[in-house]
């Protein structure tokens, strides 16, 4: 089995996706940080692709960077000045082939994640 690497987006203040979030992803290799690619999430907040496939997984460190802010100010969160979050980045590694699921449960004021399935 190859590896691949998903996430799911979904607000809970609002109790539904989080549709339009940008997701920064990057591989993380000593003191280097390289971005691989650039995602939206969809209706379902979901990216229509896999963040990473199968053909480009490799092991190792990685960030997703989720920007938050953006998609708050978007959906109609009563702005601040600045945001509590604007930003989230998550770092994780991946030691064996196979899926990896980092999903990220938001509010204007907190959030969770996990390795999910």
């Amino acid at each position: 089995m190859a590896g691949y690497l998903t996430t799911h987006v979904l607000d809970t203040a609002r109790g539904c996706p989080a549709k339009g979030l940008t997701i920064e992803l990057f591989r993380l290799t000593g003191s280097d940080r390289h971005l691989l690619k650039t995602l939206t999430t969809n209706d379902d907040g979901r990216t229509d692709e896999q963040i990473l496939p199968e053909t480009a997984f490799e092991l190792g460190e990685y960030e997703l960077m989720f920007h938050a802010g953006a998609y708050l100010d978007a959906s109609g969160t009563p702005p601040e000045d600045p945001r509590f979050l604007n930003v989230i980045p998550i770092r994780f590694g991946m030691s064996e082939q196979s899926h990896y699921h980092v999903p990220l449960l938001l509010s204007p004021f907190g959030y969770a994640t996990y390795r999910g399935s």
